[in-house]
């Protein structure tokens, strides 16, 4: 689909959608022809549909599916001016997951495992404000407002601009951090000369960094920013500003992190606990079973002691 690709494209362009949501659209229609084996512009509603059907039985996410359907309903739209093709074209139910979250120590954790002086940097920033990956690697040494403590955020999600928080320890990693790289351009920048540190190898960063500290939860560089978020509504900072800071644009999509804060479940008492201290350590329980005198009983108690969960 050489020159309906391009045709695609000039037309995003036009529209003026950003570099990463062309180059998506674009993969799904590569994936569309692959599939069907013949150029799009061929293809009528029942290929369409084959295609979504072939993404569900692979089992990817609804947010692929999702973008999917976007490309598609573009490309027949306003590219072909074939409306028909993908009218009644449904969306995947979206899935409602929780965002991965790390403690305050994890993190700490994270950073100390990181001896490069830059890549220590890079996490910081993404933690002290909130920052996509994404956007990280794409500032520039003036967004740094270190009068204020501020970071300027250009074209983030939505092509919006916004001003974030940074914190005075992320500062001053930065500042000694430009005095030994001295970066011209971009705050982080690339191996190759004139480009900025990819997205690939922030990931990578941050995946080494996990298991040099040996946190086992799985998680992506994108959990500083959840992390960023739920700590400060911990901390009583208004969802409004969080809002802001994440640059969200709506307050639905900063709801999300009242689900994982433990601000309010630390106050609920599990009825486990309400059911009092001591019943393995001694005493009847509420059968009338001895354990002090039930030594089988107390003998598997005591071997929980060695077990794998207990070092959790």
């Amino acid at each position: 689909m050489g020159e309906l690709r391009e045709a695609m494209r000039r037309e995003m362009r036009i529209r003026n959608y950003s570099r990463g949501t062309i180059k998506v659209y674009l993969q799904h229609m590569t994936e569309l022809t692959r599939f069907n084996g013949r150029s799009p512009d061929g293809l009528g509603a029942d290929d369409v549909r084959r295609y979504l059907l072939h993404l569900a039985e692979r089992g990817v996410s609804s947010s692929y599916r999702d973008q999917a359907v976007s490309s598609l309903k573009f490309f027949y739209g306003k590219v072909l001016k074939r409306p028909f093709v993908i009218e009644e074209l449904p969306r995947p139910k979206r899935d409602h997951r929780l965002p991965a979250v790390l403690s305050q120590n994890e993190v700490a954790r994270l950073f100390e495992a990181v001896r490069n002086l830059k890549h220590r940097a890079i996490l910081m920033v993404v933690y002290s404000s909130g920052l996509r990956v994404g956007e990280v690697v794409r500032l520039r040494v003036e967004d740094v407002d270190s009068g204020r403590r501020m970071i300027r955020v250009r074209g983030g999600k939505g092509r919006k601009d916004r001003i974030t928080v940074l914190s005075a320890v992320a500062l001053d990693i930065l500042r000694l951090y430009c005095r030994l790289y001295k970066p011209a351009r971009w705050l982080f920048p690339g191996g190759r000369e004139g480009t900025h540190l990819s997205v690939r190898s922030v990931q990578n960063i941050v995946e080494q960094a996990r298991r040099r500290a040996g946190i086992k939860k799985e998680f992506s560089t994108h959990a500083l920013r959840h992390s960023f978020a739920t700590h400060l509504l911990e901390a009583g900072t208004d969802l409004r500003y969080i809002q802001e800071l994440l640059g969200h644009k709506s307050a639905r999509t900063t709801q999300i992190y009242t689900h994982v804060t433990r601000r309010d479940l630390a106050r609920i008492v599990s009825p486990l606990d309400r059911m009092g201290q001591g019943r393995t350590t001694g005493g009847p329980d509420p059968n009338g079973n001895d354990y002090e005198n039930d030594q089988d009983k107390k003998s598997n108690i005591d071997a929980l002691e060695d077990e794998p969960w207990r070092k959790i």
